[in-house]
């Protein structure tokens, strides 16, 4: 019965200890990659959400709480001032485009990075008398891109294009546990322009 007992614990033994178990080191966390896309972009084409019923504001407000001095080390608050973009205009129909677009500012809270991933983006939270506010202007075509700009005289080529600007963004990453801030760069729809080609009979 001894002998038994030795054999059962010799084997139980040989398959905790396996060389092919993957351990990780004590007290290190497991390495996660968020890539799935978030309820909020299900149903949008858009690459960012204003709007998100699962945004962790109480988490983001925690850790920008503990790392106050580290985020501000590297981060500056900017709000959005609209006043240069349209001094001295009276009417919105002053303006004219030569491919009709759409403006806005808008504050996303989640959004698509230049490599494709989706970000939670630090917007609309309040630690310690700091507002975090990161605002982007956005102009997007209102024609489908690539057909013909609509005040271009028929004798010329042309066509419209969605023209994009990047942004830095402060993000906030669920799993990084040391330090779960970082500035990332974000691809968004700048201008709506017209490319103008050879002229024609």
């Amino acid at each position: 019965m001894f002998i038994k007992l030795m054999m059962f614990a010799s084997l139980m033994a040989g398959v905790f200890c396996s060389p092919n178990s993957k351990r990780l080191p004590y007290g290190a966390p497991p390495k996660i990659e968020y890539t799935e896309i978030p309820h909020c972009a299900k149903n949008t084409t858009k690459a960012w959400c204003l709007e998100d019923s699962e945004y962790p504001q109480h988490e983001v407000q925690q850790a920008l709480d503990q790392h106050y001095q580290a985020v501000l080390a590297f981060f500056k608050e900017k709000l959005a001032s609209t006043e240069n973009s349209v001094n001295e205009l009276d009417k919105f129909n002053d303006e004219v485009y030569l491919c009709p677009s759409s403006t806005d500012y808008i504050r996303p809270l989640r959004a698509i990075n230049v490599e494709g991933k989706w970000r939670i983006i630090v917007n609309r939270i309040e630690s310690y008398g700091v507002k975090y506010t990161q605002t982007a202007r956005i102009e997007e075509c209102n024609v489908v891109v690539g057909t013909s700009c609509p005040l271009v005289p028929s004798c010329y080529e042309s066509k419209c294009i969605q023209k994009n600007v990047f942004h830095r963004f402060l993000v906030y990453n669920p799993y990084d546990y040391t330090f779960p801030f970082t500035i990332e760069k974000f691809r968004l729809p700048g201008s709506c322009g017209c490319v103008v080609g050879a002229f024609h009979l």
